[in-house]
Order: C-alpha cells, then sequence, then structure tokens
C-alpha cells in the first residue's frame, strides 16, 4: 500500500509541473486531519495535518481566480466577476481539480477514514487540493502557484459559466451586492400538491430588477431555480 501511494504522489508531482525544494510541504499538505492528533509520523518525523495549509491556499487560490478573470473578462461588472468568481473557488470546482490531478491516491489518512471512502470524498479532495497550492506558494513563490494553478484550472475555465455555478443563491448574493443592491429577496408565491410530495412556486426579487419566478419540489430547489434564473436573465451566467 505505501509503495502505490508513493507512486501516486509521484505521479501528482509530475501533474503539478513543480519540483518541491521542501517536498515536507507536499507530505504536509497530504496529511488529513485524522492521521494522529493533528499529525502524524513520517520516516521518525513528525508531520502537521493540511488544515492551515488549507486555509493559506483558499487565499491564494481567490486571489489567482480574481486576478484570472479581471485580464480575462475586461468589460465584466464586479457583479459577473463575482458570480464566476464563486463557482472557480468553490468545493465543488476544488474536487473537481483534485480528481483530475489523482490527489485522492496520495492523500495520507486514518486508517477509518480510508476504510470510510476518504480518498473519494469530494470535501476531503478539495481541502487538499488548496492545502497543495498553499504548499507550492510557501515552496516557490506567487509565480510557482500561478504555474500550478493554470495547469490546474485550466477545465474549469474552459467550461461553460452557467455549468460551473453550484450555489446560485450566493452567486447572486455577490452579483447583488456589486451591483451596490440589497441582499435578493425570495417569497413563496404558491404551493400544490399534497404534503408528502408539495411543488413551491418562488419569487425571487433583486431591487431594481424584474422579479423572477421558478418552481421547485421544495422551497430551496424553486429558490436556487430563481437565482439561476435571474442570473442567466441579467447575462450573468
Amino acid at each position: 500500500m505505501a509503495n502505490v501511494r508513493a507512486e501516486a504522489v509521484d505521479t501528482l508531482r509530475r501533474r503539478l509541473g513543480h519540483d518541491f525544494a521542501d517536498p515536507s510541504l507536499l507530505e504536509r499538505a497530504l496529511t488529513h486531519a485524522s492521521v494522529g492528533e493533528g499529525g502524524g509520523q513520517v520516516d521518525g518525523r513528525t508531520v502537521a495535518d493540511n488544515e492551515r495549509l488549507e486555509f493559506l491556499g483558499d487565499r491564494v487560490l481567490g486571489l489567482l481566480v480574481a486576478d484570472r478573470l479581471t485580464r480575462d473578462f475586461p468589460s465584466a461588472d464586479e457583479g459577473q466577476l463575482s458570480a464566476r468568481l464563486h463557482a472557480l473557488v468553490d468545493k465543488s470546482a476544488c474536487a473537481r481539480v483534485g480528481e483530475r490531478l489523482g490527489v485522492g491516491a496520495a492523500l495520507r489518512l486514518s486508517a477509518g477514514e480510508t476504510k470510510t471512502g476518504g480518498r473519494r470524498k469530494a470535501g476531503v479532495i478539495a481541502d487538499a487540493v488548496e492545502a497543495i497550492l498553499a504548499a507550492v506558494y510557501r515552496d516557490g513563490g506567487l509565480t510557482a502557484a500561478k504555474a500550478m494553478f493554470d495547469i490546474a484550472w485550466a477545465e474549469e475555465f474552459a467550461s461553460p459559466p452557467a455549468a460551473a455555478v453550484t450555489n446560485p443563491k450566493s452567486a447572486l448574493q455577490e452579483w447583488a451586492q456589486g451591483q451596490g443592491r440589497p441582499l435578493p429577496t425570495y417569497k413563496v408565491v404558491e404551493r400544490t400538491g399534497s404534503d408528502h410530495a408539495p411543488t413551491f412556486v418562488v419569487e425571487a426579487t433583486v431591487v431594481g430588477f424584474d422579479p423572477v419566478k421558478q418552481t421547485g419540489r421544495s422551497r430551496q430547489e424553486a429558490e436556487k431555480a430563481a437565482a439561476t434564473a435571474l442570473l442567466k436573465r441579467e447575462g450573468v451566467i
């Protein structure tokens, strides 16, 4: 099993396109908190888990995405940029990046986490991806982090924006704030069907724009549909 993981780590290094001056940074980025009490032993040395690197990586990722978006979309307003940024930095996007890089097989997990499918958990993979980006940043600076980012996120930028928006309510909120408007509001205008199979019609409103109504099998589903429809109508996604 150790040899299998070692091969996975070597493959990951090649895919990242970064030669670590300090390989322990990558090892730390791949170490899940389930390994010991905040760390574990590698060759007799204690290796901390990746939570602090994940914290840093989240900020580095936000900077790199924002920089790329302002370059790629010079005419987009703040609200449009915010919606795109949210779609590119959220956990779903990071998990997809991690799957393409083969992060799951390279992770250091406890036996219990491994048995419960930790190598396939989107949240675990996404957190590790952010930690890896931070490790590259710590090892080689912003230039190295950007080089890794350009490789790892290439497919995310190539995807249609609408397909990448996984949290339309948050995207709509960020867009509304970018327009200088109050937070969006949602109102149930109709509820039909039985208690076991209801249908909701929800109206989403942003001050200064026409409201949008959409239907869903739950209030939350209808709210998301209405937020998505409003974002599409205004050309944000």
